[in-house]
């Protein structure tokens, strides 16, 4: 299983993106008050799969989301979903 740095997000499902969050504990409203100019609708996007986004912002988000879980958690998520 590859460590989060290995984790190259352009690759992370939609899915993958949806059960990060959940797991990290947030609800999209909650992601969207811990991210400044993030908007649930945005979350929404990505994890519907209509819209990704920048490099950044997806950066931003998964350090949110793995800074709740272990490694393990977040390998078994991304390479499995």
């Amino acid at each position: 299983m590859a460590g989060r740095d290995a984790v190259d997000l352009a690759d992370v499902s939609p899915t993958a993106w949806r059960l990060l969050r959940v797991a990290a504990g947030f609800s999209q409203r909650e992601v969207e008050r811990e991210v400044a100019g993030l908007r649930q609708a945005h979350v929404s996007m990505l994890e519907g799969g209509s819209r990704a986004l920048s490099g950044d912002r997806r950066r931003e988000l998964f350090a949110l989301y793995a800074a709740e879980l272990d490694d393990g958690q977040v390998a078994a998520l991304v390479e499995h979903f």
